[in-house]
């Protein structure tokens, strides 16, 4: 249950930071206009951040490409437009501004800009002038499209679209019209917000034909989708530099086989024959993420060994074409590895990866599988991409969202260029990130975060939050969220103490793998050392602690709820794990409780997964004594609301203070503005009146 950040388009806002004086498409203020009335930060003031995304570096070098997202709360919507900005530096340029959104945009070879919109009506491809001039639509594609990638030599392109292949009620009751009901005859009916009617399919069509209506459906007849939902994207669509084949990543598994495994392949489809192979067959994890050398001879990609367990390590993995032989280039690196970026002589590759909490951008030669750190610093990079002699990535941290920077790949020097949210960034007050080394209860050494209020003084007493990620496999690194964002949690007067528990990634991984089949065990531990360690500071208030957290963190807070030994006075979990029982027969992706408690419950002779399910919230309900906020989305199909409601429900039945924060059209995440603001809202209330006393 990797608690990550899926690019959504219903999360898309519109945009007017540092633009080109153009008229606004929309009435209402924007980052670059506004004039705070207290440098504290408010639920209002996070959701008016810009949401920078999408960056990509034009043909020659010199001009970096994004998007930008922002809310309007009175109208409860988003909007989103495109921006240039000089790799060099300089003033950005607005080039789009539209009650529409503008997203997934690329160069093109001539300088021209291909993007996404529903200008139309349906999501379309369009292309326009570097400047945002001369829009002319490419496809016409009925029901719309969802992503797209132009071949290298710009003759063919790939766009990827639903594909109804299970009948509804209607198609085999045709009588029936208006009844309103599902027959369900197979695993794997729903997935993550969804009920799964259609496949994500693969298209290709040429670009000399005029305005594209329909192209050829590579995977016509296929009950399994590309790309692999929910966490994937055109990323795991790509095609070989000689634009002859079409690489894509699949699952090729439907129904119980589908839920039980995570073994996705990476496939080629040659236009010329028609055929498709599979190329990394025999490698039992995900297989996705493939980047081809420019010379043609290599693919790199990102692997996981084990089917089953989506949180293994991350590999870089590059075939030879040619003689198809696989080399594991990270074996002696224990990190994972992302966002992979050839350098032009084919020789070297650019990656992101995390350690000890944060990330970085490393380089490693082909020649001998040298890795070298490129940057340095107390941030997370999200990407990076080649600019000439330069990088260019997108970097947050817990103190200030996406931006996008310059890097010198010789020094490290690191300079941004995009400045989006610098007017609201100046007028605000933030407290200190520190970083601490806390012991264990088995004496290891936890990397935990300290986030001090705005203004602190040393000489008063704070309230303390414990933060418990989830994941379960997570880091809690300098990650920027516009949920659970630390700075509007310290700017609430609170203390936020975020361990690095055992079961996180970037401290190798031992480490990352001890919490599988070992809930309720040593993570928690962690957990309470943390806490225990800095509630000793004079600054803070031992009896005013809450615990906070969601998924992995929602079943940490219902666990530590019946295990405390009275150290907190206030609870919130969001989207938890209540009833481990209920759980296993409730998610949709079966391969998580499978892998990480072990098997069934009924399975009374698995030692493993007996020792998981005892170690289930529900069953420690009887030492509930504190007050407790849950939250649950309806639309969250990996934890499902029902576990909220049972954890609520426990409580009142206890006689123990609790409140539902329960959203009708939310799934594991909260998207919506005005939901989002509601949520912090409700956070900072509930904490206050338990803590604030």
């Amino acid at each position: 249950m990797k608690y990550l950040s899926l690019i959504v388009l219903a999360a898309c806002v519109a945009c007017t930071g540092p633009g080109n004086g153009a008229k606004k498409a929309h009435n209402y203020k924007t980052p670059a206009d506004m004039k705070l009335k207290s440098d504290i930060m408010t639920p209002e003031v996070l959701w008016s951040f810009g949401r920078l995304g999408g960056e990509c570096v034009s043909p020659d070098g010199k001009t970096v490409l994004y998007g930008v997202t922002y809310f309007n709360k009175e109208e409860n919507k988003s909007y989103r437009d495109l921006y240039t900005v000089p790799v060099a530096g300089g003033k950005a340029t607005q080039i789009t501004d539209t009650p529409e959104k503008e997203f997934e945009a690329c160069w093109m070879k001539d300088g021209s800009i291909a993007f996404l919109s529903a200008k139309s009506g349906s999501v379309q491809l369009y292309k326009m002038n570097a400047d945002g001039s001369n829009v002319k639509q490419i496809t016409n594609v009925s029901g719309g499209i969802e992503g797209f990638k132009f071949s290298p030599d710009e003759t063919k392109l790939v766009y990827i679209k639903g594909v109804k292949l299970e009948p509804n009620v209607q198609d085999m009751h045709p009588d029936l019209k208006k009844a309103d009901a599902r027959i369900i005859n197979n695993q794997f009916y729903r997935h993550w917000d969804h009920w799964v009617e259609k496949y994500t399919h693969i298209f290709v069509a040429n670009l000399n034909a005029g305005i594209i209506e329909l192209g050829k459906d590579i995977m016509k007849g296929e009950k399994w989708e590309s790309p692999v939902r929910p966490w994937g994207g055109m990323e795991q669509i790509n095609w070989t530099v000689d634009s002859k084949n079409i690489a894509y990543t699949c699952r090729k598994k439907y129904g119980v086989e589908y839920a039980m495994s995570t073994n996705s392949d990476i496939y080629f489809y040659n236009l010329q024959s028609g055929k498709t192979k599979n190329m990394t067959k025999g490698m039992m994890g995900y297989d996705n993420n493939m980047a081809f050398s420019p010379d043609g001879k290599y693919m790199a990609w990102e692997s996981m060994e084990r089917d089953g367990y989506e949180a293994d390590k991350i590999r870089l993995m590059v075939k030879d074409l040619k003689s198809e032989k696989v080399t594991y280039f990270t074996k002696d690196f224990d990190q994972n590895v992302g966002g992979l970026t050839w350098t032009p002589d084919s020789k070297s590759l650019y990656f992101t990866s995390g350690w000890h909490a944060t990330v970085n951008i490393y380089k490693m030669n082909i020649a001998d599988g040298k890795i070298n750190k490129v940057t340095e610093g107390i941030h997370d990079y999200h990407s990076v991409a080649l600019a000439g002699n330069k990088l260019i990535g997108s970097r947050v941290s817990m103190s200030k969202p996406a931006e996008i920077y310059r890097i010198d790949p010789k020094t490290g020097k690191q300079t941004e260029i995009s400045f989006v949210n610098k007017n609201l960034l100046d007028q605000l007050s933030f407290g200190k990130v520190e970083k601490r080394w806390i012991k264990t209860t088995d004496n290891k050494k936890m990397l935990t975060w300290v986030i001090y209020p705005p203004h602190f003084d040393k000489n008063k007493k704070y309230p303390a939050l414990l933060y418990c990620e989830g994941g379960p496999q997570s880091t809690v690194s300098q990650f920027w969220s516009y949920r659970w964002n630390f700075q509007q949690m310290a700017a609430n007067g609170y203390i936020v103490v975020a361990p690095n528990r055992r079961g996180l990634p970037s401290f190798g991984q031992e480490w990352n793998e001890q919490i599988s089949k070992d809930y309720g065990g040593q993570n928690q531990k962690d957990y309470m050392s943390a806490i225990d360690a800095v509630k000793k500071e004079p600054f803070v208030d031992e009896d005013r602690l809450g615990a906070v957290g969601a998924s992995y963190g929602g079943f940490s807070v219902y666990w530590i709820a019946g295990h405390h030994k009275k150290r907190f006075k206030a609870f919130i979990a969001h989207d938890g794990m209540f009833n481990f029982d209920a759980q296993y027969l409730e998610t949709e992706e079966m391969w998580f409780v499978n892998w990480d408690l072990g098997g069934p419950f009924w399975d009374k002779k698995n030692k493993a997964a007996q020792r998981s399910f005892a170690n289930s919230p529900h069953r420690f309900v009887q030492n509930w004594d504190t007050p407790i906020l849950v939250i649950h989305g309806e639309k969250d199909y990996r934890i499902v609301a029902s576990q909220g409601m049972q954890a609520f429900n426990a409580a009142r039945y206890r006689g123990i203070p609790a409140q539902y924060l329960y959203f009708p059209e939310e799934n594991h995440w909260v998207l919506g503005c005005q939901n989002g603001i509601l949520w912090q809202r409700t956070f900072k209330a509930w904490l206050d009146k338990w803590l604030k006393k």
